[in-house]
């Protein structure tokens, strides 16, 4: 799991041209989002990148494992911001300070749909190094999401230290491979 935030310059008339293709991740080419990676980071103000591994997943959930992404995002972001919009969690009883969160915000708001950039970008490149790892999973290719390819490799190389125990196709995985009655 990676959360990123992003302060972007509000003195700053071409912000919008500087920016221009910014938009949710899930949107942009893989080739796309490299390169605006770049230009993001040119531009910012500051970018703090936080993340939460499959352990802490598993242990307290998925909900708070990326609130918890997101608050060490934020920590990492000098200066800190004074208010934070965020795409649709709220991080009130972790972040005291003004914030609104914004349903499909990486739609909405410029500095969301940069962080998203920055988070989806950090990320990829991160499968990228457990690709190096981990070699026949071939995260390089899938990013970890449950593709065919990423099926067929867990049938065939079993369940690593780093996928979520608590993700119900790998629970049921190891529950097989155990010999354990579905609970």
């Amino acid at each position: 799991m990676v959360a990123a935030a992003v302060i972007l310059p509000l003195d700053r008339a071409d912000l919008t041209v500087a920016l221009a293709g910014v938009n949710d991740s899930k949107q942009l080419t893989p080739r796309h989002r490299e390169a605006l990676f770049d230009v993001i980071h040119q531009v910012a103000l500051a970018v703090g990148v936080g993340g939460a591994g499959p352990g802490e997943i598993d242990r307290d959930g998925l909900l708070p494992a990326t609130r918890a992404a997101m608050q060490r995002a934020v920590a990492m972001l000098h200066p800190q911001p004074e208010a934070l919009l965020i795409d649709a969690v709220k991080l009130q009883t972790l972040i005291p300070l003004p914030q609104h969160a914004l349903n499909y915000g990486d739609s909405l708001s410029l500095s969301i749909a940069a962080a998203s950039i920055i988070a989806k970008v950090s990320r990829d490149r991160a499968m990228l190094a457990l690709d190096a790892r981990y070699p026949g999973y071939h995260f390089a290719r899938h990013k970890g999401y449950g593709t065919h390819a990423h099926q067929a490799a867990l049938q065939r190389l079993g369940v690593s230290e780093i996928h979520r125990q608590s993700y119900a196709p790998i629970r049921a995985s190891l529950q097989s491979t155990l010999g354990l009655p579905d609970s």
